[in-house]
């Protein structure tokens, strides 16, 4: 009877940043994508303003990292600042790049950020966008799911047929409510004010730094932007309440002792009300959530659009070997199982920051900075690994991120490697291989590299194995400290072919 609909692969509910990003990898993997946004046109405002250097790797598979070089500045730390000054904790984010070859923090305008991502997923003939349609119905059988939307410019109800469709449509989730989960809270929801400026003049700044104010009377963030823009994030007090705070008369004087209406003038000023959940299922057979709609984190260290667009990282290449490869319907239990672990440690430190900025906690979350009674605490940076997912045998590297060090050729590794699986290895280990190993790479169509720039050696020698094979996400999936393992590490796609 709905024949005629028209029919998608994948349907992306949100065209923020989490759904363009993952319409750009879809677009990569030749997959014949719909995203339906139900907003008549992107958002202008600023809002999300800083990403790492995983994400920029992301950015790189698209094709797009020059063009994101281009719309950012590289930030610096953050220190967490009392009410006489004094430094409690520092967070020191070098300017030097990482081992994924990027800087660890970039900042950025939201909206520079999405026309970037959307021209990208243009580049793709087989990705359709459509703005101004508000799904109201998913109904879902054993292939596919059916997508009803309204139509705002013709006033009309219409359909269309999806084999999976993808929910990044923020806090406020159709897509999650036809999941129903249950929601994980951990407690922290708190107003703020968050308040943007555009600087009239502006200069070069001294201190590429965030400052948190943490202050009884009223706590604070200052968020370094570059030249043109600055951001303050102050908590609300009790007897505040949002219409009235966000008018100018409210926020100059709160802003006095920084910067006055002569520098700069108010771009946006707005309440949020930062939460801290994670839904309990992803996952209702073909549909399926991502970024905000799964979960939720406060902003302190500037992690919530960089988890969506990790999901979206991880999906892009399992939708890609179900829909084209036929891998079995069963790799989207993984997932889940990989992402929220991963999610939750950035929750629970940033909900740590919180407390510290609100003077409800005197230190940061034990085990990830030095101890208070040495003096101000540093932070260290953040890099969990992948909870329990996909993986070829036990080894503690399985769902860590491989570096991406620049070879002999000049390039990077994944500019070498491309967008699939990759076996990079030893030089010793390649020299062991026999031709019937060579063959069995060559017939599964995995990258195969080695290389003798030193980062590389060095991991190998530092890790004591020889090869390792990594995900299309740049995830490792398993290791091989000898020749005579690859076997059992090629078995993978064999396993998945049959599971």
């Amino acid at each position: 009877m709905n024949d005629h609909l028209e029919t998608y692969e994948v349907a992306i509910i949100g065209l923020g940043p989490v759904g363009s990003a993952l319409a750009n990898i879809l677009g990569q993997f030749d997959i014949k994508a719909v995203a339906l946004d139900r907003e008549k046109s992107a958002c202008h405002l600023p809002r999300a303003v800083m990403f790492d250097d995983e994400i920029m790797r992301v950015f790189q598979s698209m094709g797009l990292a020059e063009k994101m070089k281009g719309i950012t500045e590289v930030g610096g730390g953050a220190r967490f600042i009392d009410a006489d000054g004094n430094t409690l904790v520092h967070w020191p984010r070098l300017q030097v790049r990482s081992p994924n070859n990027w800087y660890v923090n970039y900042r950025f305008h939201q909206p520079d950020l999405e026309n970037i991502l959307r021209e990208g997923f243009r580049r793709y003939p087989k990705i359709t966008e459509k703005w101004g349609c508000s799904v109201t119905n998913l109904q879902q059988n054993a292939d596919s799911v059916t997508v009803r939307y309204r139509e705002s410019s013709t006033n009309s109800n219409k359909s269309l047929r999806a084999a999976y469709v993808i929910g990044c449509d923020g806090a406020r989730s159709f897509a999650r409510s036809c999941i129903n989960p249950q929601i994980e809270d951990f407690g922290f929801h708190e107003p703020w004010l968050v308040i943007d400026l555009l600087m009239k003049n502006p200069q070069e700044v001294e201190s590429r730094e965030s400052f948190h104010f943490c202050e009884p009377e009223r706590s604070g963030t200052f968020v370094f932007l570059g030249k043109k823009r600055k951001r303050w994030e102050l908590r609300l007090n009790p007897d505040d309440t949002p219409e009235e705070i966000c008018q100018p008369k409210f926020i100059w004087p709160l802003l006095e002792r920084w910067i006055s209406p002569a520098e700069a003038e108010l771009e946006r000023a707005t309440v949020y009300t930062f939460h801290s959940t994670i839904a309990e299922q992803w996952r209702d057979g073909r549909i399926i959530i991502a970024g905000d709609a799964a979960h939720q984190t406060p902003p302190f260290m500037g992690q919530g659009m960089c988890a969506g667009i990790r999901d979206a990282a991880n999906l892009g290449w399992k939708l890609q070997a179900m829909l084209k490869q036929g891998a079995p319907d069963t790799l989207l239990e993984s997932y889940q199982l990989e992402r929220y672990s991963h999610v939750k440690e950035y929750i629970d430190l940033t909900i740590q920051m919180g407390h510290m900025i609100n003077r409800t906690a005197s230190a940061i979350i034990a085990g990830n900075a030095t101890d208070p009674a040495d003096g101000p605490q540093t932070m260290k940076q953040l890099m969990p690994s992948l909870g329990p997912g996909l993986g070829v045998g036990s080894s503690q590297l399985i769902g860590s991120l491989f570096p991406q060090p620049k070879l002999q050729s000049g390039k990077l590794l994944d500019e070498e490697i491309g967008n699939g699986f990759a076996l990079i290895t030893s030089m010793s280990f390649q020299a062991e291989l026999i031709e019937s190993d060579r063959e069995k790479i060559e017939k599964l169509k995995v990258a195969f590299l080695s290389d003798a720039m030193v980062e590389l050696e060095s991991w190998f020698k530092s890790h004591d194995i020889g090869a390792v094979l990594l995900r299309p996400d740049r995830y490792i999936l398993g290791i091989a400290e000898t020749s005579s393992d690859l076997t059992g590490l090629l078995a993978f796609f064999k396993t998945t072919e049959e599971t």
